[in-house]
């Protein structure tokens, strides 16, 4: 049977909804939590600070790789994934995916606002209805 998976991703929050399709049509949803913030910028900092900042950056990217990382993991039985949400984290986590040798899984990436709970898991039903 195949696993098919839709992740809304961003990067806070990572929802993913998988759907049997076939005589058993279920539906289960996890979530994953990034449970980190990027810093804001601010222009005019002094050189010495560019050294800490270049190494909260180098932890805010380390932590990104943990965080999709766990979302891969949680997708590592799916035959499909559609990944979707707003800004560049769904993009970044196409990369990482490819990275891990799962990009054949992808079957597209589409830009979305925020989502419900229940708007995603119908978009993706709506998806793998097709």
């Amino acid at each position: 049977m195949n696993k098919n998976a839709g992740l809304w991703i961003d990067h806070r929050e990572a929802v993913i909804v998988f759907a049997a399709m076939g005589a058993d049509t279920t539906e289960e949803t996890k979530k994953v939590q990034s449970d980190m913030e990027k810093n804001s910028r601010y222009s005019g900092r002094a050189a010495s600070e560019g050294v800490a900042e270049d190494q909260r950056d180098r932890q805010y990217a380390t932590h990104l790789d943990q965080y999709f990382d766990e979302v891969i993991t949680q997708l590592h039985d799916a035959t499909a994934i559609l990944i979707f949400g707003p800004g560049e984290a769904k993009g970044e986590f196409k990369k990482r995916l490819e990275h891990k040798r799962m990009g054949e899984r992808i079957v597209g990436v589409e830009t979305t606002d925020k989502m419900t709970d229940n708007q995603i898991a119908a978009k993706v039903r709506e998806h793998y209805k097709k």
